[in-house]
């Protein structure tokens, strides 16, 4: 139900004020609307406010929304009116009243992000766990535990990292834009630093999943190497584990995280799924102790991984990243830039054939985000509205006939030769972009299917 309630309030909430910004500067421009609606099919609400000429609605299917404006092209239009028609407004205004509702969906963004900036976002401080085992991390010299103070991308300067999930975020940026990543790490907050370059420049990056992260070697924030919940009928219970036993060493090896014993546990079976014996030296209540441990094998894709029915690993330490009123609206605008701009690069890698299309989500997942945001909180409710606002916002300035990007194009052919397109020529590019629409529908609808289903 929570998924069903944090969906429908996101969509509804996004456009709303995507229709709403076409509204206030048609009304600013002069024009006359006389329809602002909020979904489709049957009408469930119907209301007008005094003096006001437009019907508001809110319609059964909240699936988008429209802003009806009185339009000679639509229907015929007293003379006396002709002056609050939308097409006889000048090229201008009907730039500015097209192009409010992707740019109120920007604002409310930024609206967004200075909001979680100023009351503050509990996150894992900057400590890495051991790298994946033979990725670009452990092999520029990194081995779990270093505190990361900077970071820059390319011929940036560096600037400090704030939280493992600003790591991670400046780590998707460099590699998605081919740059290496330049990092200030040391053995403990406030100690000696030295650089160390994750040459990623060199990564073919298709998809921004966590096998990106896999490639990179930096999948997690740094835990203590201990058990924790122990299920009753897991390899860890058959092995006479409890929760709060810390892990020294498998087989021999010493290990520095919890990171690197998951790693244990997953190699503890062969490819053929055959479970190999582990010998763990472990601390329970100060004493120590040696047990014998089977990982249970699962399948992972078209591989095998080992089990132990087990919470393994502490909570990483956290820290709330909060700022100022001024900086937190700055931190927001910048964050709905870069966003903005990921997305858009994205787009082109796809049309291009340099990313996958299956970065590309539909309702379905969308609907699933929203409940596991509002599960998480009111914080990470409002970032995944803030994310999905960017990305509404972006999609809707894209030069498709259908959306307000073409309409914006066809004014551009206005401005720049003095006349408007054809009718002609608008019947084909309104076909045109229709079957672009429907043809990424069904990509996104594919993908959300392949998502649920594996």
């Amino acid at each position: 139900m929570i998924t069903v309630i944090a969906f429908v309030v996101a969509l509804g909430l996004l456009i709303a004020v995507h229709e709403y910004g076409h509204y206030c500067v048609a009304v600013a421009c002069g024009v006359k609307v006389l329809r602002f609606s909020i979904g489709f099919g049957r009408p469930l609400l119907r209301w007008t406010r005094k003096g006001s000429p437009t019907e508001f609605v809110l319609c059964a299917l909240p699936l988008g929304g429209y802003v009806r404006m009185l339009d000679e092209r639509e229907a015929p239009v007293p003379p006396a009116e002709r002056h609050l028609a939308f097409n006889t407004q000048p090229l201008r205004s009907r730039v500015a009243i097209v192009a409010a509702g992707p740019l109120a969906n920007l604002l409310l963004a930024v609206a967004l992000y200075s909001v979680v900036n100023w009351t503050g976002v509990e996150e894992p401080v900057p400590v890495l766990a051991a790298p994946v085992a033979g990725s670009i991390a452990q092999q520029a010299g990194l081995v779990g535990g270093e505190w990361v103070s900077e970071a820059a991308s390319g011929d940036d300067e560096p600037t400090p990292v704030v939280s493992f999930e600003d790591l991670r975020w400046r780590l998707t940026q460099a590699a998605l834009s081919g740059q290496d990543m330049r990092l200030a790490v040391a053995r403990a907050e406030g100690a000696p630093a030295r650089e160390v370059t994750l040459p990623l420049g060199g990564l073919q990056v298709k998809d921004a999943d966590a096998s990106l992260f896999q490639r990179i070697g930096i999948v997690a924030p740094w835990t203590e190497p201990v058990v924790g919940e122990v299920m009753p009928d897991g390899a860890a219970a058959a092995a006479g584990l409890q929760a709060g036993d810390r892990v020294l060493r498998v087989d021999g090896k010493a290990l520095s995280d919890g990171a690197m014993l998951r790693q244990y546990i997953r190699a503890g079976v062969d490819s053929q799924g055959v479970s190999h014996e582990q010998v763990w030296d472990i601390v329970r209540g100060g004493q120590p102790q040696r047990l014998q441990v089977s990982p249970r094998a699962e399948r992972s894709g078209e591989g095998w991984i080992g089990r132990i029915g087990a919470m393994v690993g502490s909570a990483p330490a956290m820290t709330v990243v909060r700022h100022g009123p001024v900086d937190g609206v700055v931190k927001g605008v910048q964050r709905t830039w870069e966003v903005s701009w990921l997305t858009l690069k994205m787009m082109g890698r796809m049309v291009i054939g340099e990313a996958s299309l299956r970065n590309i989500s539909g309702p379905l997942t969308i609907a699933d985000y929203a409940g596991k945001s509002a599960s998480m909180g009111v914080t990470a409710y409002l970032i995944f509205l803030a994310l999905i606002s960017v990305s509404l916002g972006v999609l809707n300035l894209l030069p498709l006939p259908v959306l307000d990007g073409g309409h914006l194009m066809y004014y551009l052919w206005e401005g720049l030769t003095g006349r408007s397109v054809s009718d002609i020529w608008l019947e084909r590019l309104q076909r045109g972009g229709v079957a672009v629409l429907l043809a990424l529908m069904c990509v996104a609808l594919f993908n959300d299917i392949t998502r649920l289903v594996g």
